[in-house]
C-alpha cells in the first residue's frame, strides 16, 4: 500500500494557517464486528491492527485499499505521528473533516473527543496527551447503517446499493490533519457582505476573553492589485465586529461583486496581537453578495436572476463521498458550468469544503442542503438538528452558497400532511435556519409538502412535453401540481407570492457506460436523448411562473443511470449541445 498522503490540499480554505501538518495517508485498521474493542482496550493504543486503510477513503470504497462494502459497523484506526520540533511550547490541535457517524478519538490513551454527526468537522486540543517522539492517535467510528431515523443522506440501510440509494459510507472520510496554535488565538471568522452599505461585516471570535491582556486584531483586505484598506481594534471580549467601508466600491459593469459570471473574491489577513506582539495569523477571503426575493423575484445583487441548477450528490465511483482529489471537485464545476448551468443543488449531502471554496473561486452557486433521515423520531430531531447547525457554522462565510435547504421531500418528517409533530419539527427547521443566518433563502421542505418557506419549490418528473406546458401554464395550474402525488403546501400554509422554482426534473436515463441502472424516463441514442432533454427543459424554461430549475442529475451514481456525464464524468452528448438547450431564453 502506498505511503503517500491523500488529499494534500489545505482542508479548511475559509480560515488557512500556514502551519499545519496532514495526517491522511496509511492508518492501521480493524474491523470490529464481535465488538471486542472496547471491552479490550483498544483506545489506550497499545493494540495493533491488521489491516492497512487510506485516510480519508471510507473502507467500502476502492481508494481506501479495503474496498468491502458488506455491514461493518463498528470500525477502529490507529497510527502514529509526531509533532514536529518547532511546533515545541505551542498548543496542537487535532481536526477531523468529517467522520460518519459517531467517533471516540484517543492520543496517547487519553480520550480527547467524541463527536456525533457524519458530515460535519470537529477538533480538540491535544497538547496534555502528547509525548516526546512518537504519538499514537486512535479513532473509534460507528456507524448505524439500518438505522432509518439516521441522518445519512443516500447511504442505503440494506446491504446491495438500490434504486435512489448508494453504497454507504462509514468512518473518517475527509482529511485528518494538525495545527499548531498560541495560548490565545482566533477560533472563526464571519462574514456579512452588505452591497447596498459598500461595507463587509466581521466577526472576530477567540478562544478565550482577553483577561486583562492589551489583545488586538489588524485586519488587512485586498483586492487583486486594485484596491486595499486595513483597520486594527481592540478585544474586550472573545467576540468584536467591526464594519469595514469599501470607499472605492461601485457598481459600474457590477464593480467587485461576486456572481457565477464575475466571481470577484476579496482576500482578507488577520493577525492577532498580544501586547503588540503577533501570535496568530490567518487568510481567508469573502465576496459581496446579496440573495433576496422581493416583489415575488429571486434576485442576486438587486437584479431579477434565473437559476439554472443541476442536481449534484457528490458521489465518485472510486471513493464514493470522497472525491479522488481536489481537481476532481473542481472538474466537476467546470463541466456544469460547460453545460450551461450557473449553479448546483448539492442533494443530501454537505459537501467538502474544498469543493465550496471552487464554487467561490469559479463562480457557481450551491443550494446547501442536509444529508437527511428517513423516518421521525425524537432522537433524530436531537441528531439532525445538532448537525444541521454545525454545516451552517462550517460554510457560512463562502458566497457561493445562496440557499439553505433543511429538509428534502418530507425525508424525515413522511407524515407531514397529518402529524402537527413533523409540520412543527419543519417550521422549527426553518426558523432556526433563518436565526442562524439571515444573509440567505431557506426552503424549509424541498420538492412538495413545504411550510413556511422562502421559495416554493417543485419536483416533477413528467416527460411529456405537452403535459408539462400546460401544468406550468397558469400560476393556479403550476401550484395545483400534485408531486409524486403530494400537496405543494401542507398545514394550512398559504401562497404568498414566493418564486416558483421547479427543483428536480428530467432524470433521462441514457446508457452509455457499463452502468446498468435506471431512469426516471429512457433515451434510446444520443439524438433521442437530446430531443428528449429538450423537450422536458423548455417547457420550464418558457412558463411565466417557473423563475428557476433544477435538471436530475450531472453524473450517473452507481445503479442509476439518468445523468448528463456518465460516473466516470463523460459526456453522454457534446457539452456545447446540452448548454443551448439549457440556455434558451426564459419568459417572465
Amino acid at each position: 500500500m502506498t505511503t503517500e498522503v491523500m488529499r494534500p490540499e489545505y482542508p479548511r480554505p475559509q480560515l488557512v494557517r500556514e502551519q499545519w501538518l496532514n495526517l491522511n495517508g496509511a492508518w492501521e485498521f480493524e474491523f470490529d464486528d464481535d465488538r471486542m474493542g472496547d471491552g479490550e482496550q483498544w483506545g489506550l493504543g497499545a493494540q495493533g491492527f491488521s489491516k492497512k486503510i487510506q485516510v480519508p477513503f471510507a473502507y467500502q470504497s476502492k481508494l481506501s485499499g479495503i474496498g468491502d462494502t458488506d455491514f461493518h459497523d463498528l470500525v477502529w484506526y490507529r497510527r502514529s505521528f509526531t509533532v514536529p520540533a518547532e511546533w515545541t511550547g505551542r498548543q496542537i490541535l487535532l481536526h477531523f473533516g468529517a467522520v460518519d457517524y459517531a467517533a471516540t478519538v484517543w492520543v496517547n490513551g487519553h480520550k480527547v473527543a467524541f463527536h456525533e454527526g457524519g458530515h460535519t468537522p470537529f477538533h480538540a486540543d491535544i497538547t496534555s496527551a502528547l509525548r516526546s517522539g512518537d504519538n499514537v492517535v486512535v479513532v473509534r467510528a460507528e456507524d448505524f447503517s439500518r438505522d432509518v431515523t439516521l441522518p445519512r443522506g443516500k447511504q442505503y440501510w440494506k446491504e446491495n446499493s438500490a434504486s435512489i440509494f448508494y453504497t454507504r459510507t462509514t468512518g473518517i472520510w475527509q482529511t485528518v490533519w494538525l495545527e499548531p496554535v498560541n495560548e490565545l488565538y482566533i477560533t472563526k471568522l464571519k462574514f456579512k457582505p452588505d452591497i447596498d452599505r459598500n461595507e463587509i461585516q466581521i466577526r472576530t471570535f477567540l478562544n478565550q476573553a482577553p483577561a486583562g491582556r492589551k489583545v488586538e486584531a489588524r485586519i488587512d483586505i485586498r483586492f487583486k492589485n486594485e484596491y486595499s484598506t486595513s483597520t486594527t481594534f481592540s478585544f474586550t471580549h472573545a467576540e468584536e465586529t467591526r464594519s469595514i467601508g469599501l470607499h472605492d466600491f461601485n457598481d459600474h459593469g457590477l464593480g467587485r461583486w461576486w456572481t457565477p459570471h464575475k466571481p470577484n473574491l476579496y482576500d482578507v489577513t488577520i493577525t492577532l496581537l498580544v501586547d503588540g506582539k503577533p501570535v496568530d495569523t490567518l487568510e481567508s477571503y469573502f465576496g459581496m453578495r446579496k440573495i433576496t426575493v422581493e416583489a415575488g423575484k429571486v434576485m442576486l445583487n438587486n437584479r431579477v436572476y434565473f437559476m439554472r441548477l443541476i442536481l449534484d450528490q457528490g458521489y465518485f465511483p472510486d471513493g464514493i463521498l470522497t472525491a479522488p482529489s481536489d481537481e476532481a471537485l473542481k472538474q466537476d464545476i467546470e463541466l456544469a458550468k460547460a453545460m450551461g448551468f450557473n449553479g448546483a443543488r448539492k442533494h443530501q449531502k454537505i459537501e467538502d469544503p474544498r469543493f465550496l471554496y471552487w464554487a467561490d473561486k469559479l463562480g457557481y452557486l450551491v443550494w446547501g442542503e442536509m444529508a437527511n433521515a428517513y423516518s421521525y423520531s425524537e432522537d433524530y430531531v436531537r441528531k439532525v438538528t445538532q448537525e444541521w447547525q454545525e454545516a451552517i457554522e462550517r460554510d457560512y462565510n463562502h458566497p457561493c452558497i445562496v440557499v439553505w435547504v433543511p429538509i428534502n421531500e418530507s425525508w424525515g418528517v413522511p407524515n407531514i400532511l397529518v402529524d402537527k409533530r413533523q409540520q412543527q419539527h419543519t417550521l422549527a427547521m426553518y426558523h432556526m435556519t433563518k436565526s442562524l443566518d439571515e444573509t440567505r433563502l431557506v426552503v424549509s421542505n424541498d420538492g412538495w409538502e413545504n411550510m413556511s418557506t422562502d421559495l416554493v419549490t417543485i419536483h416533477d418528473y413528467a416527460w411529456k412535453r405537452e403535459d408539462l406546458e400546460e401544468r406550468y401554464s397558469t400560476l393556479e395550474k403550476t401550484l395545483g401540481t400534485k408531486p409524486h402525488r403530494r400537496e405543494v403546501l401542507v398545514g394550512g400554509t398559504a401562497y404568498e407570492g414566493q418564486p416558483i422554482l421547479v427543483t428536480e426534473f428530467g432524470g433521462i436515463a441514457f446508457k452509455k457506460s457499463d452502468w446498468e441502472g435506471w431512469g426516471y424516463s429512457g433515451a434510446e441514442n444520443e439524438e433521442d436523448f437530446l430531443k428528449k432533454l429538450h423537450d422536458v427543459v423548455e417547457p420550464f424554461l418558457q412558463s411565466p411562473y417557473v423563475q428557476g430549475i433544477c435538471y436530475t442529475q450531472l453524473t450517473d451514481v452507481e445503479q442509476e443511470i439518468n445523468g448528463l456525464l456518465t460516473y466516470d464524468r463523460v459526456p453522454k452528448a457534446p457539452l456545447e449541445e446540452i448548454k443551448k438547450i439549457f440556455n434558451g431564453p426564459v419568459k417572465y
